[in-house]
C-alpha cells in the first residue's frame, strides 16, 4: 500500500437532496458523506480495495472514508459535502462565505 496525491473535488449530490427529508444525522446519509469515489486504475494504483477506507489529509486535516470506484478521471477523488469533508478544508472562503472546495491537491492513504 502506499499513498498518492489525489486532486479532491467535493460537492452536494442528488441523493443528499433526497436524504434531507430523512435527515442529516440518519446512517444513510452519514453513509453517504464518509464514502469517496475514485477511478478503479488509481485504486489498483496504491493497493485500495472496494469498501477499504482511505485516509485523506490535505494542510488543514484528515479524514477518513469508505472507498468505491466510480468514473472519476484518474487522478481526482470526489466526496460529497458533509462533516468530514469539513475537517478538510481552510477557513478562507474568498469573499463568498463558502470555503473553497474544488481542487484541492490531497493524499490518499489506504487504511
Amino acid at each position: 500500500m502506499s499513498a498518492k496525491r489525489f486532486i479532491l473535488n467535493a460537492s452536494r449530490t442528488s441523493r443528499q437532496g433526497a436524504l434531507i427529508n430523512v435527515g442529516k444525522e440518519s446512517d444513510e446519509y452519514q453513509a453517504l458523506t464518509n464514502s469517496m469515489t475514485m477511478a478503479a486504475e488509481d485504486m489498483v494504483e496504491i493497493g485500495l480495495a472496494e469498501g477499504q477506507s482511505a485516509l485523506v489529509r490535505t494542510q488543514f486535516g484528515e479524514a477518513t472514508f469508505k472507498c468505491e470506484a466510480g468514473k472519476i478521471p484518474l487522478g481526482m477523488i470526489f466526496i460529497p459535502y458533509g462533516p468530514p469533508t469539513c475537517k478538510l478544508m481552510g477557513g478562507d472562503t474568498d469573499g463568498t462565505g463558502m470555503p473553497t472546495s474544488k481542487g484541492w491537491h490531497v493524499e490518499v492513504v489506504p487504511q
